[in-house]
C-alpha cells in the first residue's frame, strides 16, 4: 500500500466503526492490538489511538509511546486514546460524577484544520466515565461542550507533528460531522492523498497476486456467494485459468442456483468445475435431524467431495479463499494484553491435509469494500447485492429431517417469496429474507377437498451487520399476495405464517 493509517485498538466496540470511516475517506488503514509493535515507514501517514472500556488510572491500564509516534507521524486519541495523551503529556483525568453517555453538542471554540468545514455547533456522541480536567502544558482546547469543557484538543508543539485528542467518538452514526473530522484529519493533517479507491484496489491487488502466485496453480472453493466470487475474479484476473474453481451442488442450494451460477462464471470467464453431489448429501442426511448434527455432516462432506476433485488436479501450489476483513481482525481482550482471533470460515483442514499456501485477496476489506469491488469487477448487480445465504444451505431451514422432497418443496415455496421480494423493491431494503419448512402438518381446506400438509414460515429482518436485527414490517398486502401465491402453486404446502421475532433474543436463522 501506498499510503496508510494504523489504528491501534485498546478494545473499544467502535474501533472497526472508525477504520470504516477511514476506508470511506478513501484512504487505506489497519487495525492492530495497541500491544502489537510496528514499523513507521513511508507508508505510514498517521495513528488513531482508538477507546477502551479501560480507565487510564487503572493499575495496569494499556498504555503507548505516543512521544514516539509523534515524533514521526500525526497521532489523534479518541476517547481513551485522547485521555491516554492527556495523562501522559502531564494533565489529569479524573473519574466523571456521572457516567456521559449519549447525544451532545459540541461547540467549536478555536479554528483548526481538523475542524475545516465543521459548523460552530453540531452533535456528537458521548460514551465515557473519565474526563480531562486539566490539560498538560502546551496544550490548548479545541471544543467543548455543555458537560465536558475539554471536548477536543491539541498540542502546540511544532517541533513535533501534530497531536489531538476527541473525548467524543466521531467514527459513531450520531456524531453528524464525525467523519468529516475524520477525513479532515486524514487529508489536513496527515497529508493522505484520499486515492485508495475498488479500481486502485483492483490494479494493486491483481499486481500483487501475479507476483505471489507466479506461474503456480490456484484451486478454490466457490459458493455462489459475493465473498467467494469476487476473490475468484481476482485471482483469475492475475492468472487467468491457472485458477481452478470447484463449486459444488450440495443438495440445498435455492432454487436452480446451480445453474444459474455456473452461468455467472461463464460470463466472468472463470474456471469452474460444477460437481452435482445432490444424493451423496441427501444420503449423508439421512436420519440427522439436529441441527449442528446437520452442519457437520454437510461440512464434513463437502470437505470430501473437494479433496476428490482437487486430487483431480496437478501442481496446485494455492488455496484460494474469499476470507474478508472482520474474519481476522485482531481483537484485545479487556482483561488484559492477551489477544484473540475470530475463527473464520476458511474450508476447515484443507491447508493442512494438501499442504497448500493460502491466498486471500479480500483479507483487508470490510463487506461494503468486498461489494464495491466486485461492481467495478463487473460482476453482476444481482450476485453481489444478494442476502447472506447459510453455508449449510436449506438443510438448516428445513426443521428436521433433510431429504429430495422436503428440499423441493422449499426450493419452491422460497423462489415465490424472494421473487416477490424482487419485483416489489422491497428486497433491497432488507438485510435478510428465507423461507422455513416446519415440521408441522395441519388440516386445510382446498376446493372441495381436505389438506393434511405442511407449513413454512417467512422471516424477513433489517440489521446493519447482522449482529443484532429485527423484523421486518413488510406490508400486510405483500405477505398476503405471497401466502396466497405458495399455497395455491406448491402442493404439499398448506399454511404460511410470518415470524416477528428480533435477534437478540432469537437468531436470524431458526437452526
Amino acid at each position: 500500500m501506498n499510503q496508510k493509517i494504523l489504528i491501534l485498538d485498546f478494545g473499544s466496540q467502535y474501533t472497526q466503526l472508525i477504520a470504516r470511516a477511514v476506508r470511506e475517506a478513501n484512504v487505506y488503514c489497519e487495525i492492530i492490538p495497541y500491544h502489537k509493535s510496528f514499523v513507521i515507514d513511508d507508508s505510514l501517514k498517521g495513528v488513531i489511538l482508538s477507546g477502551s472500556p479501560f480507565s487510564v488510572n487503572e493499575e495496569k491500564a494499556p498504555e503507548v509511546p505516543i512521544l514516539a509516534y509523534i515524533s514521526k507521524v500525526p497521532v489523534l486519541g479518541v476517547c481513551y486514546g485522547a485521555q491516554l495523551t492527556a495523562k501522559l503529556f502531564g494533565g489529569k483525568v479524573d473519574k466523571s460524577n456521572k457516567r456521559e453517555y449519549g447525544r451532545a453538542i459540541l461547540t467549536v471554540q478555536q479554528t483548526d484544520a481538523l475542524f475545516n468545514g465543521i459548523p460552530n455547533t453540531s452533535q456528537v456522541w458521548m460514551s465515557h466515565s473519565d474526563s480531562i480536567t486539566a490539560l498538560p502544558a502546551h496544550f490548548s482546547i479545541l471544543a467543548t461542550t455543555e458537560s465536558i469543557p475539554i471536548a477536543a484538543f491539541k498540542s502546540n508543539d511544532d517541533s513535533l507533528f501534530p497531536l489531538y485528542g476527541l473525548q467524543f467518538h466521531p467514527e459513531v452514526y450520531h456524531s453528524t460531522e464525525g467523519k468529516k473530522i475524520i477525513s479532515n484529519f486524514l487529508t489536513n493533517i496527515c497529508g493522505c492523498a484520499a486515492d485508495w479507491t475498488p479500481n486502485s484496489f483492483i490494479e494493486e491487488t491483481v499486481a500483487q497476486l501475479k507476483e505471489t502466485i507466479g506461474d503456480k496453480q490456484v484451486i478454490m472453493a466457490l459458493s455462489g456467494g459475493v465473498d467467494s466470487t469476487v476473490a475468484a475474479t481476482l485471482i483469475a484476473k492475475a492468472i487467468g485459468n491457472r485458477l481452478h474453481g470447484i463449486f459444488v451442488d450440495n443438495g440445498v442450494l435455492r432454487k436452480d442456483e446451480f445453474q444459474q451460477v455456473l452461468e455467472i462464471y461463464k460470463s466472468l470467464h472463470l474456471n469452474v468445475k460444477g460437481v452435482d453431489a445432490k444424493e451423496r448429501f441427501y444420503s449423508a442426511l439421512k436420519d440427522k435431524t439436529e441441527p449442528e448434527a446437520k452442519r457437520k455432516t454437510i461440512g464434513k462432506l463437502f470437505i470430501d467431495v473437494f479433496q476428490e476433485e482437487a486430487t483431480a488436479l496437478t501442481n496446485i501450489s494455492f488455496l484460494g479463499q474469499g476470507t474478508i476483513y472482520p474474519d481476522v481482525i485482531e481483537s484485545v481482550s479487556v482483561h488484559g494484553p492477551s489477544q484473540t482471533i475470530k475463527s473464520h470460515h476458511n474450508v476447515g483442514g484443507l491447508p493442512d491435509t494438501m499442504h497448500l499456501s493460502l491466498v486471500e485477496p479480500l483479507r483487508f476489506l470490510f463487506k461494503d469494500e468486498v461489494r464495491k469491488v466486485g461492481l467495478a469487477l463487473g460482476i453482476p448487480a444481482d450476485l453481489i447485492n444478494r442476502h447472506p445465504f447459510p453455508g449449510p444451505g436449506l438443510a438448516i431451514r428445513i426443521l428436521g429431517e433433510v431429504n429430495a422432497e422436503k428440499v423441493d418443496l422449499l426450493q419452491k415455496a422460497d423462489a415465490i417469496y424472494i421473487n416477490a421480494l424482487k419485483k416489489t423493491g422491497l428486497y433491497e431494503k432488507v438485510w435478510q429474507a428465507g423461507t422455513i419448512l416446519l415440521p408441522v402438518k395441519s388440516v386445510g381446506v382446498m376446493g372441495d377437498e381436505r389438506t393434511y400438509e405442511f407449513t413454512v414460515a417467512l422471516r424477513a429482518v433489517t440489521s446493519v451487520d447482522g449482529m443484532t436485527a429485527d423484523w421486518a414490517h413488510l406490508p400486510y398486502e405483500f405477505l398476503a399476495d405471497v401466502s396466497n401465491e405458495i399455497i395455491n402453486n406448491v402442493r404439499g404446502i398448506n399454511r404460511v405464517v410470518y415470524d416477528i421475532s428480533s435477534k437478540p433474543p432469537a437468531t436470524i436463522e431458526w437452526e
